[in-house]
């Protein structure tokens, strides 16, 4: 074998070795894509719970605070209550003695009323004695006067008895007005004796009312006062109850706080070995790029070989309709973006949509012949935006987040790390993997080539293809 056929040999076999390496790096991409995902899932998951655990170290103080504050509370409702049940306790003496002295009171009145139907029984009897003075003063009167009649009968032998007669007269006219003056009196008191007697026996009712009043309100304190000593006793329990529940607490907390910080230091180290596998990625795509730059043909070559092309297109096109004074360079580098009011994910309008609108599709549309594996082939700029997406992707936005999401993908800012990656680099080309979110929580392991976009040698962004593999 000669020389130059040796030669030939070698560059075979380290092109074909190139291209080993190339489809190698390009699974092994793959695989440490979907670890990163898998790492991401964990890293999310990890500081929900962090801040999960967080809320409840923070609710564990809060109810320790509360703890605190209901056992103050408990130990002053028992104070309370101990001085509630003292001051129950003397009101209820002092009803029950006020009731024995309304007792005593009812009891006099009633004996006051026995004594005064004497009173009024022996004004009867002097009632009728007064009658009977009054009746034999009459008589007496009218005895006189017969007398008086005879003795002037008798002339002067009858003068003698006629003086008598007189005097008796008179004095019978004395007993008669002294006996009317007793009856009037004795009326008068019978009056007095009957009003007090109706006084005392309303008294009596009275005193009958208070009494039983005074018999209730005794009840109904006594009820208060064993209701006051077991509120005392539930209050003395809580409070016990309590000094467990802050037993516990003091135990709990400082577990909380161990567990939060073990979790802390796993969510730290996932999130560090999640940062490491990404910079994997980032390796493994340097080296499928760096290989195929070298002459290794890897199955990647044709999709590459297009987004550069076209997006050399795309380039020739901006610069053209610059120069052409169709859109101008401050439009087309516009990253004023507006919100486009109502979408959800987030649309943006700016100065440059209705015209990529209007170039890009012809280029983009017929990507998605070239190969069937192709799944788009859009546009971004160095944010992330992508103002024009494959009609399939373009669908008018609707109620469904989820559904917008995986067909409403046009006028959006994908800042994630192959979007930004695409729309900044500026190397003839760029090759990644990744995971691509379709929406409800589903995601496609792909490959994304990009070619950067100049326009009058001034970088705009870079053309996207991604397909499947």
């Amino acid at each position: 074998m000669n020389t130059r056929a040796v030669a030939h040999h070698q560059q075979n076999d380290f092109a074909e070795r190139l291209t080993i390496l190339a489809e190698t790096a390009s699974r092994l991409g793959f695989e440490i894509v979907d670890v990163a995902g898998f790492l991401d899932h964990i890293e999310h998951s990890s500081f929900d719970q962090l801040a999960l655990l967080d809320t409840v170290k923070n609710r564990t103080e809060q109810v320790m605070g509360a703890n605190v504050s209901v056992r103050e509370a408990v130990q002053a409702v028992v104070d309370s209550t101990d001085q509630a049940m003292g001051v129950v306790d003397g009101t209820v003496k002092n009803v029950r003695q006020a009731g024995d002295r309304t007792q005593k009171v009812a009891s006099w009145v009633s004996e006051l009323n026995a004594r005064m139907e004497c009173v009024a029984k022996t004004l009867r009897d002097v009632e009728s004695n007064t009658a009977g003075i009054a009746k034999i003063s009459t008589q007496v009167n009218i005895l006189a006067i017969n007398a008086k009649i005879e003795a002037s009968r008798a002339g002067d032998a009858g003068r003698g008895f006629a003086v008598v007669a007189e005097a008796i007269a008179d004095l019978s006219r004395q007993t008669d007005a002294e006996a009317a003056n007793i009856n009037d009196n004795i009326s008068r008191l019978a009056e007095w004796i009957k009003e007090l007697d109706r006084e005392s026996s309303e008294i009596g009712r009275e005193a009958d009312s208070v009494i039983e009043e005074a018999k209730q309100t005794d009840t109904d304190l006594s009820r208060i006062c064993e209701g006051v000593s077991t509120a005392r006793d539930g209050a003395s329990r809580i409070a016990s109850e309590a000094d467990q529940v802050r037993e516990a607490i003091d135990t709990f907390g400082p577990a909380i706080s161990s567990i939060l910080e073990s979790v802390n230091k796993t969510a730290n180290g996932i999130k560090l070995a999640h940062e490491r596998v990404e910079n994997l990625v980032d390796q493994s795509e340097r080296i499928v790029q760096t290989s195929v730059e070298f002459g290794g043909a890897s199955s990647d070559s044709p999709f590459i070989n297009r987004v550069i092309g076209d997006a050399d297109r795309i380039g020739k096109i901006f610069s053209a309709a610059v120069t052409s004074g169709r859109i101008s360079m401050e439009e087309l580098f516009s990253r004023d973006y507006n919100p486009i009011p109502g979408t959800d994910p987030q649309q943006y309008h700016t100065s440059f949509v209705d015209f990529t609108d209007e170039v890009l599709p012809k280029i983009q549309e017929a990507a998605l012949d070239f190969m069937p594996e192709v799944v788009f082939c859009a546009a971004v700029n160095p944010d992330g935006f992508l103002p024009t997406h494959n009609l399939k992707f373009a669908k008018t936005p609707g109620d469904d987040p989820d559904w917008n999401q995986a067909n409403c993908r046009n006028r959006r800012i994908f800042n994630d790390r192959v979007g930004l990656k695409s729309g900044n680099n500026t190397e003839q080309f760029l090759l990644q993997v990744y995971r691509r979110e379709m929406g409800g929580g589903e995601f496609v392991l792909m490959k994304d080539v990009s070619a950067p976009i100049f326009v009058n040698g001034r970088h705009w962004g870079g053309l996207r293809l991604a397909y499947r593999t």
